[in-house]
């Protein structure tokens, strides 16, 4: 059962990250993405006005924070120094981080930006107007492949989503709002996770638990981003569930088109369709293949039966910290260039693959496998989180497929 990632795991990537930084002419590297800052140093932060900077060099890391971040920051043993600014606009984050930066003898660096993402408002100099910058995407190259730690910790959050799904399964029923099943299903798979987990859960929430679980229904499933309706479910509705869990940082997504009730035949026709597409996705997966050929299959399938119209997005996404990562399952990902160098390029569509491999599956990538179907009326999408092994998959979500097991009588 593994509920936190090993120490050795950030000893890999920090030593990934040097021996990157040795191959170029900078002193340092700079990032300032909230997840490429957690998953280089373990400390986790919200990204809002009040940048973040961390830098790396042959032999130190150290960080500029708010103020506000100051003591949750400090026991970071991987983190050799803590400089810090009072708060935005006030303070002088990008100067302060230059401080940092000639403080640790570092006059030219490769960065994840040239400064700060303007979020919530932002905006400041850029890190140029200091120090010598060439960009690099190491760490969101590095994100693509997960280790057999990383891939532990999205099997346990996918046992967890499992959980939650089944209550919300069971909580559902005609005269039932969905906002409350959807509470009620969190809340006791949350409280079951971490009573069964005590000590051992990494708490990575703020007021929240760390199970989800919930669904949109009726029309609103049309949608493949749809909101859940302020109505009461209905005889015949469509639901399209999603459930997850935080396990360290880390997620899997399980979805699943479930009906309240006898569906109709119409429903049973795009549901079978929905299922059959997920299943070709799935046989296509494995290492060597081709992202792009997994959507492709897919497509062929469509078009076959004559539903080509009711495709809405790509097959699916590669899953981890983020809820959506790189690699992509999309007909246009033979066409995407990934330059994660130190030459001041960045991702494009060129045409071209800047590295040799990038457009087939490999070990560690994990995929959610999502085909949709939409019609006028209503959606129809199961998710299952795969990871690619060296011999073939391993499924991490297990919640069933069929039809039967996904209409609430």
């Amino acid at each position: 059962m593994a509920t936190k990632l090993p120490e050795s795991e950030f000893d890999a990537r920090l030593a990934e990250v040097r021996g990157r930084l040795a191959d170029t002419a900078a002193d340092a590297a700079t990032f300032f993405d909230a997840t490429s800052i957690e998953y280089l140093s373990g400390f986790h932060h919200i990204q809002t006005e009040r940048p973040v900077v961390l830098a790396v060099t042959r032999d130190g890391m150290e960080i500029t924070v708010p103020r506000l971040e100051v003591e949750r920051v400090e026991p970071n043993p991987r983190i050799d120094a803590v400089h810090h600014y009072f708060d935005y606009p006030q303070g002088k984050p990008i100067e302060t981080a230059a401080a940092m930066l000639e403080g640790m003898g570092a006059e030219s660096v490769v960065s994840d930006a040239d400064g700060a993402p303007g979020v919530m408002g932002y905006e400041g100099p850029s890190l140029s107007e200091f120090v010598e910058v060439e960009s690099q995407s190491w760490v969101d190259r590095m994100r693509w492949e997960k280790t057999d730690a990383e891939v532990d910790l999205v099997r346990e959050s996918a046992k967890w989503a499992n959980l939650a799904h089944r209550y919300l399964a069971d909580y559902t029923e005609v005269g039932a709002h969905p906002v409350t099943v959807s509470q009620k299903a969190t809340t006791d798979a949350s409280r079951a996770m971490l009573d069964t987990l005590g000590d051992r859960y990494a708490m990575r929430t703020r007021g929240s638990g760390p199970v989800h679980a919930g669904y949109i229904s009726g029309s609103e499933t049309a949608l493949p981003h749809g909101h859940t309706p302020n109505e009461r479910l209905s005889e015949g509705d469509v639901l399209i569930t999603g459930a997850s869990a935080n396990v360290d940082g880390y997620h899997s997504e399980l979805e699943r088109t479930m009906f309240v009730g006898e569906p109709s035949d119409e429903q049973v026709h795009y549901f079978e369709l929905m299922l059959e597409a997920q299943t070709i996705a799935i046989d296509a997966l494995g290492p060597g293949q081709s992202i792009a050929g997994v959507d492709e299959v897919v497509r062929d399938y469509f078009l076959e039966q004559g539903i080509e119209d009711t495709a809405q997005h790509h097959v699916g996404h590669n899953i981890g910290l983020g809820g959506h990562e790189p690699p992509y399952i999309d007909r246009g990902w033979d066409d995407y260039e990934y330059v994660d160098g130190a030459d001041g390029s960045h991702p494009s569509a060129s045409g071209t693959s800047s590295r040799t491999g990038d457009d087939v599956m490999a070990p560690g990538q994990i995929y959610t496998i999502e085909p949709g179907i939409y019609t006028d009326e209503y959606g129809y999408r199961h998710s299952d989180t795969i990871a690619i092994t060296e011999n073939g998959t391993e499924w991490l979500t297990y919640f069933p497929r069929d039809l039967e097991s996904n209409v609430i009588r």
